[in-house]
């Protein structure tokens, strides 16, 4: 990922505070990890309680609004996929927890939910194939969303496997 300033230049400001989750992606230290800690804590208020189908329209929303407001914050910080812009961790780990219903958990459950976390910051940050294919041939904002779309895929999966032998 390549080092951008951390302040537009030139238009894009509405764009930029929404791809940073405004202060989140400036936070010292890891920023996607902050973005993700960010996403967990949100969820049980907003995303976990709903159905599974306003679940899904939710994460649609974030793609599409987050391929946007990432694109625009891509150009007006001058990087390709600009650290501080963590928009694409919320849609990444609401992913990861999209599926709650399937598992029958009508609630937020911390222990699961941090195991999620966990899985999730670890697809991201490795990056296996197909993520870092992704996250190398599909351009601007939709490319900066998809990788993490595919970590969080990967974690709820991995989760799925994991959680018979806990």
């Amino acid at each position: 990922m390549a080092e951008a300033r951390s302040r537009p230049s030139g238009g894009g400001g509405l764009a930029v505070a929404v791809a940073t989750l405004g202060p989140v992606g400036r936070m010292p230290g890891a920023p996607g990890t902050w973005g993700s800690l960010a996403a967990l804590l949100a969820a049980p208020w907003c995303f976990t309680p709903l159905p599974i189908g306003a679940r899904v329209g939710v994460l649609c929303l974030v793609l599409v609004l987050g391929a946007w407001t990432a694109g625009r914050a891509e150009k007006a910080l001058g990087g390709k996929d600009p650290g501080c812009v963590v928009v694409d961790e919320l849609l990444g780990q609401w992913t990861a927890f999209a599926p709650f219903h399937l598992a029958g958990w009508t609630r937020a459950m911390p222990l699961e939910m941090l195991a999620l976390f966990v899985l999730f910051r670890i697809f991201d940050i490795l990056k296996p194939w197909p993520i870092r294919q992704v996250e190398r041939t599909v351009p601007g904002g939709f490319g900066i969303m998809l990788d993490d779309l595919l970590a969080g895929l990967l974690a709820a999966g991995a989760y799925a496997l994991l959680r018979p032998l806990v």
